[in-house]
């Protein structure tokens, strides 16, 4: 698997820049990426802050995951705005009959895919060897694109679950 996401993330954006990621609890198959990538664009084309328009970026990485970015350098997010990109989101997930707000879902690289394990499931799949704290893991928690750049795809002991999670410290 080729994790060399950054060379999609655009140069011209300030590392500052706004993230907010949502993650399928599915891989979209070709067809449906073709048709969200045709509606991700048409999205930021017209992604608007009260009237303004907003220097925006929105793309799909790794088959499952939706990404925007705004670079606020010159326009700010306004909540109304924001609360667009959320709307649109909730139509993708009943167009394609997905989840993408599941935040109980927590993705990893396993044997060169991505793989869902469920927060309530985490426990079971460490003991068992299915993911170990060295684990890359999605950290969908990241807020702007210098740290989606640089701590989005981390192992798992280095992400919130690591501090949250004694079970990770026993195993390290």
């Amino acid at each position: 698997m080729n994790l060399n996401f950054q060379q999609h993330i655009p140069a011209d954006f300030h590392d500052t820049s706004r993230v907010w990621i949502y993650q399928s609890n599915r891989l979209f198959s070709i067809q449906e990426a073709f048709q969200l990538e045709e509606i991700l664009e048409k999205f930021v084309t017209d992604w608007k802050t009260h009237g303004t328009p907003i220097k925006g970026y929105a793309n799909l990485f790794f088959g499952q995951f939706i990404v925007f970015m705004a670079d606020e350098t010159s326009t700010g997010v306004s909540g109304c705005s924001t609360d667009t990109s959320v709307r649109l989101i909730k139509e993708v997930e009943q167009k394609f009959k997905i989840e993408l707000f599941n935040r109980q879902n927590l993705a990893f690289i396993v044997k060169d895919k991505v793989q869902i394990v469920p927060l309530n499931q985490l426990e079971y799949a460490l003991q068992n060897g299915f993911i170990t704290p060295d684990t890359l893991y999605f950290n969908n928690t990241v807020l702007t694109k210098y740290e989606m750049i640089n701590k989005w795809i981390i192992p798992m002991k280095d992400s919130w679950l690591g501090i949250k999670l004694p079970q990770i410290h026993q195993l390290k």
